[in-house]
């Protein structure tokens, strides 16, 4: 028996943890994550910020799905609030968000090539990034921490021509989106390193607690924008990415078709905007202070279920704001995934969970 720490510099972990795993020859016996080099006391500076003050440390809890964590906080505040919004406004944190979805999976991706040893998909992945990261920089400034969502709305409606743009680019990807898979599914290399490996089934997901693509990639039919809907998701016609394998191919499977999914939904989103006054307010103004009471929200992160808890005080600061990161969730399943695979197995299947420790860490 050996004990093998991997990580925290490890090119695999897709960021600063260990696994430590214990190996019998080339097999896995048993394996431990461990977390915590990245904790920031993000909920404890909450403590000490006016509410509108927490949207740019939002972005900052995963610089790849900044959009939508800044957008969950915005949601448990306006929850607090007792406040609707506009329909313009929805449908614009829709185009957002999935903008979102769609850049952060690509990161995924260009990451498990490089992690599987082919540098072309890594390359051909982040040229697709550049564009939704441009349309990131047409909506709002900036290409990462994006700082857009806000309590009761959105800092801005799009610009002149973003929709043209916005449309081009989502066409142009569908096209280059199947390049990229028969650079993946017509690899004989990349389909044997991911078919049969890292197995979870429905009853350990639900176990584990697992959400997102990780959950979905077992068979798991369940999408927070459609079984509990916000922002118009129920108005739009759209289905869930669910494949029965469980395995690391099926994770991969599901963010695939999660991609194909997110353009029609902004394809719909903005033929809904067209139907919606210009003059219709992207943002309603909101009191400073904040009722007392508790509150939450969740919405569907790329990673999986983001949720924040929010105990309010009646001050313009919150009381109290505890986040509920998906990776700090699954990352909790790597034992049973890794369980009775080679070594070199390893990065395939903690690939396939997408993790992102910024969030986990806090």
């Amino acid at each position: 028996m050996m004990r093998i720490r991997m990580g925290p510099q490890h090119p695999f972990s897709h960021g600063l943890w260990t696994l430590e795993v214990v190996a019998d020859g080339e097999i896995i016996v048993d394996a431990e994550p461990f977390i915590g080099y990245l904790h920031r006391g993000w909920e404890k500076e909450c403590e000490n910020r006016t509410y509108p003050l927490i949207i740019p440390m939002a972005d900052r809890l995963c610089y790849s799905a900044s959009m939508t964590w800044a957008h969950v906080y915005c949601k448990v505040v306006e929850e607090a609030l007792g406040i609707e919004l506009t329909d313009r406004a929805k449908y614009l944190r829709v185009v957002a968000d999935e903008i979102c979805r769609i850049q952060s999976h690509l990161m995924w991706l260009a990451a498990m090539g490089t992690d599987l040893g082919n540098l072309t998909i890594f390359l051909w992945a982040l040229r697709e990034r550049e564009f939704f990261l441009d349309l990131n920089v047409k909506l709002c400034g900036q290409r990462l921490t994006t700082n857009y969502p806000r309590i009761g709305g959105v800092r801005n409606d799009m610009p002149y021509y973003f929709e043209r743009d916005c449309l081009k680019v989502v066409k142009r990807f569908e096209k280059a989106l199947w390049e990229i898979i028969s650079l993946t599914d017509e690899s004989s290399i990349f389909l044997s390193r991911m078919r049969g490996i890292g197995f979870i089934g429905r009853r350990d997901a639900a176990n584990y607690g697992l959400t997102g693509p990780t959950m979905r990639g077992c068979g798991v039919d369940f999408d927070i924008r459609r079984d509990d809907p916000y922002c118009n998701y129920d108005l739009l016609d759209w289905e869930v990415a669910v494949c029965n394998d469980g395995d690391a191919y099926g994770r991969y499977k599901v963010r695939i078709e999660e991609m194909f999914q997110s353009c029609e939904i902004i394809k719909q989103a903005m033929a809904k905007l067209d139907l919606i006054p210009k003059t219709e307010p992207t943002r309603i103004k909101v009191p400073r202070n904040v009722p007392a009471g508790t509150h939450f929200a969740r919405l569907e992160d790329p990673r999986g279920e983001s949720l924040m808890y929010l105990i309010s005080d009646g001050t313009d600061k919150p009381y109290r704001l505890k986040v509920r990161s998906p990776i700090f969730v699954n990352v909790s399943a790597s034992k049973h995934m890794v369980k009775g695979v080679r070594v070199a197995d390893i990065p395939a299947i903690m690939g396939t969970v997408d993790m992102c420790l910024g969030e986990a860490d806090r």
